[in-house]
């Protein structure tokens, strides 16, 4: 088991560094000095974590946390979490988490997160979504397809049944529409071979960042209007929406006394309600 951990942990610093180091390379294309901001942070009962903001000239804002952390739920949380009662409230759990909000109006918002978690029980969990302004067909067919075929390499169960279970849970209920134009969301995925689990939970995020920069590429050089800025500012509401009210990523990291900060790491930079 400790094993285990230590290997998820590892990758998911490593998939943070690779990503981290691609943003940047997109970011000397447009011959820009982002902004790069860490901050590094101590879980009170146990574990810590790592939070690294970009802020340039494509990406507005792009938060990547790292975190690992342990110790014992509150009474409160211990219903919450996946056989937390049978192991009194101790846990442990990894993982790394992605939000992307864009300076054009043009390139879709991203989130991506993948996490090892044990309790009584252990399993992983994760996945990624993309929130377009203006949506892009072309895109969306290549987003979808290139995820299916990430699945079909595990089991072709997979992207009917993640991509479903994205849908209905990135659904902004008290609006009546989707965040976005969805992605794949799985949890407790424990089929029985932890190698296998892990190895796909990799290939969700090295697949995420092959989507990203070839959408990012995509669009980047294109202008844009005030106007669609404005669409884009308003959409952000629907995200913060979203997150405040329903992300289980939020609550999760509230109910173990995560760093506020990391936790809120996802909120836009501007954004607008009408």
């Amino acid at each position: 088991m400790e094993k285990q951990k230590t290997q998820a942990f590892e990758w998911f610093c490593a998939l943070r560094n690779k990503i981290t180091e691609s943003f940047l390379s997109i970011e000397v294309q447009s011959f820009t000095q982002p902004k790069i901001e860490k901050r590094k942070w101590n879980r009170p009962g146990g574990g810590s974590g790592e939070s690294t903001i970009i802020f340039g000239n494509i990406f507005e804002k792009v938060g990547i946390n790292v975190s690992r952390v342990y110790g014992k739920l509150e009474d409160s949380a211990i219903n919450e979490i996946s056989g937390a009662s049978e192991s009194n409230g101790e846990f442990w759990a990894s993982g790394i988490s992605l939000v992307s909000h864009m300076q054009s109006p043009l390139i879709p918002a991203a989130h991506m997160n993948t996490r090892l978690i044990y309790t009584s029980k252990q399993w992983f969990g994760g996945g990624m979504d993309f929130t377009p302004i203006y949506k892009d067909e072309g895109d969306c067919k290549y987003i979808h397809e290139s995820i299916k075929a990430t699945c079909d390499e595990f089991n072709i169960e997979y992207y009917p049944k993640f991509k479903k279970q994205c849908d209905d849970y990135f659904f902004l209920q008290h609006r009546k529409e989707p965040r976005g134009i969805g992605g794949i969301f799985y949890d407790n995925l424990t089929s029985g071979n932890w190698k296998n689990d892990f190895e796909f939970t990799k290939a969700v995020g090295e697949a995420f960042l092959e989507i990203y920069l070839h959408i990012i590429h995509k669009h980047m050089q294109k202008s844009w209007t005030k106007e669609q800025r404005e669409e884009q500012l308003i959409k952000r509401g629907r995200y913060v929406e979203f997150n405040l009210l329903y992300d289980r990523g939020t609550r999760f990291g509230l109910m173990t006394n995560g760093n506020p900060d990391a936790i809120m790491m996802s909120m836009p930079p501007l954004v607008k309600w009408v």
